[in-house]
């Protein structure tokens, strides 16, 4: 812990007594913690001064520091601004940190673009900064329900055809003649008339229904008096599609008032907060998020929530309602005031209708919260019970803190990759998952390309980028693949237990490979299922079912994992092959057009004044590649 004879507390006396931002850095010069403070300098000495102050998370964090950097602001306000930004983009470990969880998706639509589509997202993307919003997350069925309810209300194209690219190619699809969709692709549509279609979708995922029903009404009308009967049959089906909608939606307020509500649920090592989206007295929208719980109060959890949702959300709300006040509440008021034009005010209310809100977004974050457990293996005694059950398989003198999975994904010689994902206490931590690009093996070695990695990790013990070494080291396969991970932990020489995760015909998790060569088997036989009868090897059927679910989880997490990056690795070499072929454009303006459209899809779409308007791109460049992909070129 850094003391009064350190560098960094000889540092103290030049940190000037203004507001700003501080950024704490590791021995590997990583940002381990960013901080905001009125004062820099009273901030910076109660850390490195001859007694530092704080409670367990902060000294912890004190130990790891080595260096620290800061940046003076003119303001409070503008210091919340940089603490914020400096977060998302350095993730820093001892943060609070809003979860990217692509169990829950996102509505997208992409208003960036001439005809807007509406899709479904995993995470929010960069074309938010050039205008698509986003809306959600959603629980999968829900998201079902919204997108039904949008096709049943707004006739909006559903096809795969790139607009204006496409525009009187062919006959519009059978959606258009059921008056599902307005037929953008026929010519005679106005962008105008398809965005106004688009415009009213966004406002039907924020839950402005009233005005929304009081303008389909009048043009139904407005249809019947021209004598456009058919016309008019069709809007009033859609009108009748959203009265249903609203009548399924309970009012629970009183109050006219949009407003959000933030309910907390904690359980340990994670914290749940459910929002709550109330718009003209009705819930709308409900959406739960996640963060890592390492024991901050209610209050710092729901402003780091706060400060990280809600520049990203479709929309601030004028009020929302939450169980704890932050410290810096009225600045963050200020903050939201700005994204919203208007003033936004934080509010815990003590009773009333308001009181009620808040106690049913508290029990829903519960359940949510409780839902998600399940999906990692069941309650936190359930998670227990099977990390000594596996613990107890491996030949542990301990509970199992920490495990790594290992995973290679082939799907050809040239795109080869494997994953590293950590289980905490049996959940997974997304920040210490690892990936890894296979260097040295020729051709599809699975055997050959485990080892590899595993040596590499290995040989990384110490290197503080990986974190602490495993309890139990998990590799996707039988007991071929366990044998490499044995052999690789014995020639680095360290204290680590591994086993292998075995898979049936149809790829699900069936057993445990052991070193002793046994192969347990955690699937239950059929017509046991409902006899509560045991295993083999004596386990319970509850535990069984448990430690199942838990290397299940696992081992579906290291497939994704390694899955998703050799996906990333394949589509990065095919655009660069489709790509070098084209006269005047080398490594740059090939990189320029990828970092500009995301794929090859949207390259071959684009006209020649997006490509020219491409960072680096002349217009000869520009059109020999629009040229490529008409003229026969890959697409």
């Amino acid at each position: 812990m850094p003391s009064q004879e350190t560098p960094l507390n000889a540092r103290l006396d030049i940190v000037p007594a203004a507001p700003g931002v501080y950024l704490m850095k590791d021995a590997g010069g990583r940002v381990i913690y960013v901080g905001k403070a009125i004062n820099l300098q009273s901030r910076l000495r109660s850390y490195f001064g001859p007694t530092p102050r704080g409670n367990n998370k902060v000294m912890a964090m004190i130990s790891h520091v080595r260096d620290f950097d800061y940046v003076v602001c003119s303001s409070e306000m503008e210091a919340l601004i940089l603490e914020n930004n400096l977060i998302k983009r350095n993730e820093p470990h001892y943060n609070i940190l809003l979860r990217d969880d692509r169990e829950y998706p996102y509505i997208r639509v992409t208003l960036n673009e001439e005809y807007p589509r509406i899709l479904k997202a995993f995470h929010i993307g960069p074309d938010r900064e050039k205008g698509a919003k986003y809306y959600g997350p959603y629980l999968s069925g829900d998201l079902y329900h919204a997108m039904r309810a949008l096709r049943d209300i707004f006739p909006t194209k559903t096809c795969k055809r790139v607009l204006p690219r496409d525009i009187g190619k062919e006959r519009p699809c059978l959606n258009y003649y059921i008056g599902r969709c307005v037929g953008p692709c026929r010519g005679d549509v106005p962008v105008s008339a398809y965005r106004a279609v688009v415009d009213n979708i966004c406002r039907f995922l924020e839950g402005k229904y009233a005005g929304l029903l009081r303008e389909m009404e009048e043009a139904m009308h407005e249809a019947a008096e021209r004598m456009e009967f058919e016309t008019a049959t069709v809007i009033r089906d859609r009108v009748r599609a959203l009265q249903a909608l609203m009548n399924r939606q309970s009012a629970v307020s009183g109050s006219e008032q949009d407003r959000d509500v933030l309910g907390i649920a904690r359980n340990v090592g994670e914290a749940c907060i459910r929002k709550l989206e109330i718009r003209s007295g009705r819930i709308v929208g409900s959406s739960a998020f996640f963060l890592e719980d390492r024991g901050e109060d209610d209050a710092e959890m729901l402003a780091a929530f706060v400060l990280q949702h809600y520049p990203n959300a479709p929309l601030v709300p004028p009020e929302i309602l939450l169980p704890a006040l932050p410290q810096e509440h009225e600045v963050i008021e200020a903050y939201l005031g700005d994204l919203r034009k208007s003033r936004c005010r934080l509010r815990v209310p003590v009773r009333g209708e308001a009181r009620r809100l808040l106690d049913m977004a508290a029990e829903n974050a519960t359940q949510a919260l409780r839902r998600r457990t399940l999906m990692v293996g069941g309650g936190q005694s359930a998670i227990e019970a099977a990390l000594d059950r596996l613990g107890a398989h491996v030949g542990a003198d301990r509970r199992l803190t920490r495990i790594e999975a290992y995973d290679v994904s082939n799907t050809g010689t040239a795109d080869k990759a494997a994953s590293m994902v950590v289980f905490v206490d049996g959940r997974p931590v997304r920040r210490l998952y690892r990936l890894f690009k296979i260097a040295t093996v020729e051709g599809q070695d699975d055997y050959a390309s485990m080892r590899e990695i595993l040596q590499r990790r290995l040989a990384r013990a110490e290197d503080e980028a990986f974190g602490q070494l495993p309890d139990l080291l998990l590799v996707d396969g039988g007991s071929g693949h366990l044998g490499i991970a044995l052999e690789a932990i014995r020639e680095s020489g360290l204290p680590v237990l591994a086993a292998g995760m075995v898979k049936d015909r149809k790829h699900r998790t069936r057993g445990l490979a052991l070193p002793d060569g046994r192969v347990i088997e955690l699937m239950p036989r059929r017509g046991e299922e409902d006899e509560g009868s045991t295993e083999d090897d004596g386990m319970e059927r509850e535990t069984t079912i448990g430690l199942l679910r838990l290397v299940t989880a696992i081992q579906d997490e290291a497939h994704r994992f390694a899955g998703n990056y050799n996906k990333k690795l394949m589509t990065k070499r095919n655009t660069r092959f489709s790509l070098e072929g084209i006269e005047g454009i080398g490594p740059a303006r090939r990189k320029s057009l990828v970092k500009t459209f995301g794929s090859l899809k949207a390259i071959a779409a684009a006209t020649v004044e997006e490509l020219v308007a491409t960072e680096g791109m002349t217009r000869v460049a520009a059109e020999a590649v629009y040229r490529h992909f008409r003229e026969g070129g890959q697409s």
